[in-house]
């Protein structure tokens, strides 16, 4: 619905979830009310957690109607919640019969939440179970907000601990929803909504080249690249967007990115997922070590989770170590990541959700 506020502008009724502080500011503004309004209302959805704006007692009557007109709260349905034996905990949340998963995971002094960027996945790496479930459709800003707002709003009532940091691993690839992401980074950097730190932000990627590219121009946040192989001929079997985008392309672009990058002072993260006889060979620990000698990064290597049908096999803990070990050789940092979450089918690569299937996405 369409409604007409001060100096003849005509706007969309607009969800409080898809806005930061300085647009609701300016909504403020537009409606000939105080600038003060922008922070009370902002406030009630930040600090209350709730989707009823009938709820807020700061504003006068009047005011509230003028509001009222042009916004609203809407959210994600949770439809299921599965604990695992690790303290990680999957949400499963709803939109339009279509399914998401947003996974809350605590660790000693950290507690993260990785949230999804989109319905599927366009992208089609082989080893991914989002990517066997195909694509439907891009998130919008509000649902990418949503999935932090209904896991704050869960904490709070649950009171355990409160969320530290953000990375956006989850279904979907997130360069391929551009502009949603960056409105919903704007969105959890700003301090009247979740306040936090471009440093505890991180976005992973296969490396959509032209897209990373853009990103320095609107965000700083911390990068992680989606490698998992040392050559072209490899990566285009396991990720076959890379045959749009090859790995030279992909740090060239992620150099630049983090030239001037604070949040990624100390190097981008290079995901390495081990795959059995694909690609953890140790010759192929020497290729990366080579391929990576010119660029400031620390390497995760990543057990590969199974799911049902697939044809690959999770490399030995024996040889991800070996593996490990020459890296080190060549000072890396490399650490191995922990399976979190294996038992609710939360871990990384074995997200799904319920997805009808569009592949009418243009790049």
């Amino acid at each position: 619905m369409l409604f007409k506020i001060g100096f003849n502008i005509i706007i969309k009724k607009i969800n409080l979830l898809s806005i930061n502080y300085q647009k609701i500011f300016f909504l403020s503004i537009l409606l000939g009310e105080k600038s003060f309004r922008a922070k009370q209302i902002i406030k009630y959805v930040y600090s209350f957690y709730s989707d009823n704006l009938n709820l807020i007692k700061n504003i006068n009557i009047k005011t509230f109607k003028k509001f009222q007109k042009i916004i609203f709260i809407r959210t994600l349905n949770i439809y299921k919640i599965q604990y695992s034996y690790d303290g990680t905990i999957k949400f499963i949340m709803e939109i339009n019969k279509k399914k998401i998963e947003t996974i809350y995971i605590p660790e000693k002094k950290r507690f993260t939440l990785c949230i999804s960027s989109q319905i599927g996945c366009f992208v089609g790496c082989d080893f991914c179970f989002t990517s066997k479930q195909g694509f439907n459709r891009n998130l919008y800003t509000s649902e990418i907000i949503s999935q932090i707002w209904n896991v704050f709003k869960f904490i709070i009532k649950k009171k355990i601990n409160f969320i530290t940091n953000i990375v956006i691993m989850g279904m979907g690839e997130p360069l391929l929803n551009f502009s949603n992401i960056v409105s919903s980074i704007l969105i959890m950097r700003d301090k009247y909504c979740f306040n936090f730190s471009k440093r505890v932000i991180t976005l992973s990627t296969v490396g959509i080249v032209p897209a990373l590219d853009k990103l320095k121009n609107f965000v700083d946040i911390k990068l992680a690249l989606s490698l998992h192989a040392s050559n072209d001929k490899i990566r285009n079997i396991i990720i076959p967007f890379n045959k749009k985008y090859n790995i030279k392309s992909i740090l060239k672009s992620a150099k630049k990115y983090i030239k001037n990058s604070k949040a990624n002072k100390n190097g981008v993260t290079i995901e390495y997922v081990m795959l059995d006889g694909i690609n953890d060979k140790y010759k192929y620990a020497y290729q990366l070590a080579f391929l990576l000698k010119n660029i400031s990064c620390k390497i995760n290597l990543i057990p590969w989770n199974k799911f049902l049908k697939s044809k690959y096999k999770c490399s030995s803990i024996k040889r991800i170590n070996n593996f490990s070990k020459i890296l080190l050789k060549f000072g890396f940092i490399v650490t191995i990541r922990k399976n979190r979450g294996i038992d609710i089918n939360a871990a990384c690569g074995q997200l799904s959700g319920e997805i009808f299937n569009n592949t009418n996405f243009l790049l």
